[in-house]
């Protein structure tokens, strides 16, 4: 070191020096002397019966705090020990600030929360689904919070269908936590709500400490309606927001995560009845083609008539024409059985008898054959003249065909107002459908 040092040499060495010798540190006081500058920067002075000392907390760390400091208030301050170089003060650089007390019930809060978590209270496997579609929600806080007009407007916004039921409790001061237990637990009794909600709006850590309460946990944990915390603001963690089935930063967010929002639902519905109608629109233009397919297959009956006379005609002309080759063929055979008889010679008048005989045994059964395929055919032409449309219109029955010219089958197919074309036995008339 040289002998000889400027002033902010000396300075620069002594904040060295004191910032390595003290690591950061808690010290307790009384606030004294509090000013906050422009910058957003606290200055104050923290002090007991036998001293005081400086110290200034940057706005990016007070920004942090749920509290305002006040002259004579009692504070726990994590602090770095320094030097302000410019004038030589020796100060305290304030990282953490909270009120005397907070210390022992954030390390009272720290033990609660390991012995719940062990016992399982807080495990994500217990945490129930909230109600996707609500129809009654219940609301535990007090009647003069205004976390509950926040929730209530959020609902008529989202929702205005949900029923409400408000179950009154303290959210702060002493016995809140016991009421707030016995509310929810007479909501699970009542059985009625879909979804519970657990509010309170924002407040330090004193006043949320009804909600770090071993007793609120369980009764909300053993709650048969799914919980939905919103307490405090967002950064703010209790012991109830660990327990719920849900944790909202706010109470207007926990109103959100319990609602359904129409707007939503209207989208939905109306994309679902899109999808919907084109399905059906498909489905109906695909019944048509197939439709459209079976009446190309489907043969008018005119037209199998036509078809049936027209093979009738055909086993006709095979049938006579099957009697006359028959016809010959027994000629040809008789004639050629009398050359191959020489003994008729001898006795012309026996054989000529034998031969007589057998061509009019032969004849008999040609004619039997031929009444046989006769009287067959006559019964097919009666079949036939039977399936006739003519010969069915003679018998008293009408068609009746509409302005396409297509048979009528099906009453329901006319429209009132329709023409139509009757056909009788003899002749035919237009007519209109009626009403």
């Amino acid at each position: 070191m040289k002998e000889m040092m400027t002033v902010g040499e000396l300075n620069r060495s002594a904040r060295q020096c004191l910032e390595q010798a003290f690591p950061l540190l808690w010290v307790t006081g009384e606030i004294s002397n509090f000013t906050r500058a422009a910058s957003g920067h606290w200055y104050f002075s923290l002090k007991d019966d036998a001293a005081s000392v400086r110290c200034v907390m940057f706005r990016q760390k007070n920004l942090m705090l749920d509290f305002l400091p006040k002259e004579g208030m009692q504070v726990e301050a994590r602090v770095l020990v320094t030097l302000y170089e410019a004038r030589g003060d020796f100060q305290l650089g304030v990282e953490v600030l909270r009120k005397s007390g907070t210390g022992s019930a954030y390390e009272a809060f720290l033990r609660l929360k390991e012995k719940l978590e062990k016992e399982g209270l807080f495990a994500s496997e217990r945490k129930r689904a909230i109600c996707a579609h609500p129809q009654r929600i219940g609301i535990v806080t007090s009647l003069k919070a205004a976390a509950l007009h926040d929730i209530l407007r959020t609902l008529k916004r989202r929702m205005p269908s949900i029923a409400v039921v408000i179950y009154p409790a303290s959210v702060q001061g002493e016995g809140a936590a016991v009421e707030l237990a016995s509310a929810i637990r007479t909501a699970g009794m009542h059985g009625i709500c879909d979804t519970l909600i657990l509010a309170r709006g924002g407040g330090s850590i004193e006043d949320l400490s009804a909600f770090n309460d071993e007793k609120l946990a369980r009764a909300i944990a053993s709650c048969p309606i799914p919980v939905v915390c919103g307490v405090g603001h967002e950064t703010d963690f209790t012991i109830a927001d660990f327990a719920a089935d849900l944790r909202a930063p706010t109470p207007t967010a926990a109103a959100e995560v319990a609602s359904p929002d129409r707007e939503d639902l209207f989208v939905r519905i109306f994309s679902i009845q899109k999808r919907l109608r084109r399905m059906a629109l498909h489905s109906i233009e695909s019944r048509m083609q197939h439709v459209d397919h079976l009446g190309k297959r489907i043969v008018h009956p005119k037209e199998r008539l036509v078809s049936r006379m027209v093979h009738l005609r055909h086993l006709s002309l095979r049938l006579d024409s099957a009697v006359h080759r028959k016809l010959e063929k027994s000629v040809w055979k008789l004639v050629h059985l009398e050359e191959k008889l020489p003994s008729l010679r001898l006795r012309p008048e026996v054989r000529m008898a034998e031969v007589d005989a057998l061509r009019g045994r032969m004849l008999h059964a040609l004619k039997a054959g031929l009444a046989e395929k006769s009287a067959k055919f006559a019964r097919f032409s009666a079949s036939l003249g039977n399936l006739d449309p003519d010969a069915v219109l003679a018998r008293g029955y009408s068609i009746v065909e509409d302005e396409k010219g297509k048979i009528v089958s099906d009453a329901s197919r006319l429209e009132p107002g329709e023409q139509i074309r009757i056909r009788f036995g003899r002749g035919e008339a237009q007519a209109v459908v009626l009403p």
